[in-house]
């Protein structure tokens, strides 16, 4: 058995598609199941019971996990996900602060974080449709 030596392997480069961000939606549905799981887990009043807070944190992973730049779809469930996630945490985090509760009060930060990632997650997801609508052949 021989090796050639003048063959080279390399990995190819990754095709740069205009305005995907799909690898940062990823990042964020991730962090977001992490901040869930921390906050159910260290008792934050969360509006979301364990049972739902461990299942939009396996659905966030699930959807993390699919999300590729050939499959459409899955950035419409992202969408969807981002915007429910921001109305959510949104709407939670300015009823508990408009109620009194600390901005510095742990539940409170959880709830706040959790709808900024959502935030980002959205604009981020919208980004990405946005781009995959207006894409031409040449991209």
């Amino acid at each position: 058995m021989s090796y050639d030596d003048t063959v080279t392997t390399t990995v190819p480069s990754r095709k740069v598609l205009a305005h995907y961000h799909g690898d940062e939606v990823k990042t964020l549905f991730v962090v977001s199941a992490l901040v869930l799981i921390f906050a159910q887990s260290t008792r934050a009043d969360i509006p979301l019971s364990t049972f739902g807070a461990v299942t939009v944190a396996a659905v966030l992973v699930i959807v993390a996990g699919i999300i590729n730049p050939r499959q459409v779809w899955i950035h419409w469930v992202s969408e969807v996900l981002a915007v429910l996630g921001t109305i959510l945490f949104g709407t939670a985090a300015v009823d508990r602060y408009r109620g009194g509760t600390s901005a510095f009060a742990p539940s409170f930060l959880y709830i706040e974080a959790l709808a900024v990632l959502s935030l980002f997650a959205l604009y981020f997801a919208t980004r990405t449709i946005r781009g995959i609508m207006v894409r031409t052949d040449r991209d």
